[in-house]
């Protein structure tokens, strides 16, 4: 008998439970206390559809924490050492965000509406309790909540057509990482150019949890001859894409360095960063370790639920954090955590697998 996920209140619907299951999903991840589907036809099927059309992801897993008041921009600031000095009302960023010894936190997306009012769209931690700490420890002047907003993406070569029938001409005009309002059924909605695929693509930050099947029914109604599919991110494609996943890829025991995300850690903001002077430290001596690519030889390699060790031939000097067989590469995709005496592109590395040791080469982000 295979084993099943007992569902609770301690485990939350969304939105689009119900629609998900009418459309065949197959398999279910909890994210944020939440179901997050990871399958409907297979993994390889899914992704060439990806590929190819455009699918509706339910993606409400990725929670709001909304910051508002008259501290709300000092508090965000000092979450990420990236600088948001510059950011504009209508942007959003992608941020790091550390803790005092610049473990990474989450890599949530930084929505920013004013000054006085932000929403941070997180990645799979309690990021809330620590942001809620943060600003009753500095006695900040700043509510923080989870408001009823939930997260659809429009992702897929065919996406910039699916949003202009149901909410406008205009909307593909939409720049990469900005974000408009749209109205539907006399509500208004967040619509962004944004989405955990490299296919492109649109975030609707759903105003609402009634809002979400009119809107849902809407796409479907309207894509019919654009062979939309319900769909969900791809482990294949985001791999191939080197979209990383906090709590596989990075954890609170990987600094942004780590995670090559150290361009986001320079300037004169990264110094109100509560992780500043670990940061600093690291970037003066360099990492240790950093994230990579890998190609690893072979047939198909099995799931990797749990990391891989990565040898020079005798000594570990690395984990494969994802893996997957890429069909339009032709090879096993990965992605892993590499010593800096071992991280050049081109360099061959064996990796563990359940299979047995295969051959690997170190290759760049993302896959090309």
């Amino acid at each position: 008998m295979q084993p099943v996920l007992s569902i609770s209140r301690r485990l939350r619907r969304t939105p689009w439970t119900d629609k998900n299951t009418a459309h065949g999903v197959k398999g279910y991840t909890v994210y944020n206390h939440m179901l997050l589907p990871t399958v409907f036809d297979s993994v390889e099927a899914d992704y060439h559809h990806l590929k190819n059309h455009v699918q509706v992801w339910d993606v409400a897993v990725e929670r709001q924490v909304e910051l508002n008041g008259p501290d709300a921009a000092r508090l965000i600031q000092m979450l990420t050492p990236r600088d948001l000095t510059k950011m504009k009302d209508d942007q959003c960023y992608y941020i790091p965000v550390v803790d005092e010894n610049g473990g990474m936190l989450n890599d949530p997306v930084a929505v920013k509406h004013d000054e006085n009012r932000w929403w941070i769209s997180i990645a799979d931690s309690d990021l809330i309790y620590w942001v809620k700490g943060l600003a009753a420890g500095k006695g900040l002047n700043v509510t923080i909540h989870e408001p009823d907003v939930s997260p659809l993406a429009i992702q897929g070569p065919k996406a910039d057509d699916l949003v202009a029938r149901v909410f406008g001409d205009d909307v593909p005009d939409l720049r990469f990482f900005r974000h408009r309002k749209i109205s539907f059924n006399g509500k208004e909605h967040t619509i962004a150019r944004s989405g955990y695929s490299v296919q492109g693509g649109f975030e609707i930050y759903v105003d609402g949890s009634d809002q979400g099947e009119a809107i849902w029914d809407a796409l479907f109604e309207a894509g019919e001859d654009l062979n939309v599919r319900a769909g969900c991110p791809n482990l294949i494609e985001r791999i191939e894409g080197g979209l990383l996943s906090y709590g596989n890829d990075m954890t609170i025991e990987n600094t942004p360095y780590e995670a090559g995300l150290g361009r986001f850690c320079k300037g004169p903001a990264a110094a109100g960063c509560i992780g500043a002077e670990a940061l600093r430290r690291e970037q003066e001596n360099g990492p240790k370790r950093q994230i990579r690519g890998l190609s690893i030889s072979g047939d198909s390699v099995p799931p990797c639920p749990d990391s891989w060790t990565i040898t020079n031939g005798t000594s570990e000097i690395g984990q494969v954090t994802s893996a997957a067989w890429s069909p339009d590469f032709n090879t096993n995709v990965a992605i892993g955590m590499v010593t800096r005496e071992h991280w050049d592109i081109g360099n061959v590395v064996t990796v563990k697998t359940p299979n047995g040791d295969r051959e690997a080469t170190i290759c760049k982000l993302p896959f090309k």
